[in-house]
C-alpha cells in the first residue's frame, strides 16, 4: 500500500488597511507553507495515515494508541513508529462550556508536547495543526510513548473534534 500526500498545506491571504498621517497605506500577506509527503519513512515521506472522529460525553476521556489497535481507512491495521501531522478540528457546535482537550498523557504519552500533561484546548471550531516532515518527526514508542487523550473538559454535553495523523511506520 501506498500513502502520497502532495498537498499539505497552511495558505494565509489577508490585507490590512489603514492611514499613516494623511496617506492610505495597505500592508498584503500572503503566506503559502507546504509539506509535500511522498510515500516512505524519510524526511518528506510518510507511509500511514489515521483519521477519525472523536466523539465524548461530558466529562469524558478517550485515548488514541498510535502503536496499539488502529486501523486506516482500507481496514488494514497500523502502528506508528514516527508522526509527521497532526491535524485536529473541534467542531463547530460544540457547546462553548466544553473545550476539546487534547493531551500527552503522564502515562505513555506520546512525545508530542514538551512535557507529560501538556496539551491545548479546542473551543468550538478551532483547530490545532502540527507538521515536522524531517525524517525524526515525534518517536512513538509502544508501551511508553504512544499515547495521545482527549478528554470533555466538564459538563453533560457531548462534543467531537476530527482528527488526522500522518507518520511512517519505522
Amino acid at each position: 500500500m501506498a500513502l502520497d500526500t502532495p498537498v499539505l498545506r497552511f495558505v494565509v491571504t489577508s490585507t490590512l488597511t489603514g492611514t499613516v498621517g494623511l496617506v492610505p497605506v495597505t500592508a498584503p500577506l500572503s503566506l503559502d507553507w507546504s509539506w509535500p509527503l511522498t510515500t516512505g519513512v524519510a524526511a518528506n515521506m510518510a507511509d500511514k495515515i489515521y483519521t477519525t472522529t472523536v466523539t465524548l460525553a461530558g466529562s469524558a476521556t478517550s485515548d488514541i494508541d498510535l502503536a496499539g489497535s488502529l486501523t486506516d481507512a482500507l481496514g488494514t491495521s497500523l502502528t506508528f513508529a514516527r508522526i509527521k501531522m497532526i491535524a485536529i478540528k473541534a467542531a463547530a457546535a460544540n457547546n462553548a462550556s466544553n473545550l476539546m482537550q487534547v493531551t500527552r498523557p503522564a502515562s505513555n504519552g506520546v512525545p508530542l508536547f514538551l512535557a507529560a500533561s501538556d496539551g491545548i484546548a479546542l473551543r468550538p471550531g478551532a483547530a490545532f495543526i502540527w507538521v515536522s516532515p524531517e525524517a525524526t518527526g515525534v518517536a512513538v514508542t509502544a508501551g511508553t510513548g504512544d499515547l495521545l487523550t482527549f478528554t470533555n473538559s466538564a459538563g453533560t454535553n457531548s462534543i467531537s473534534c476530527d482528527v488526522v495523523i500522518i507518520g511512517a511506520s519505522a
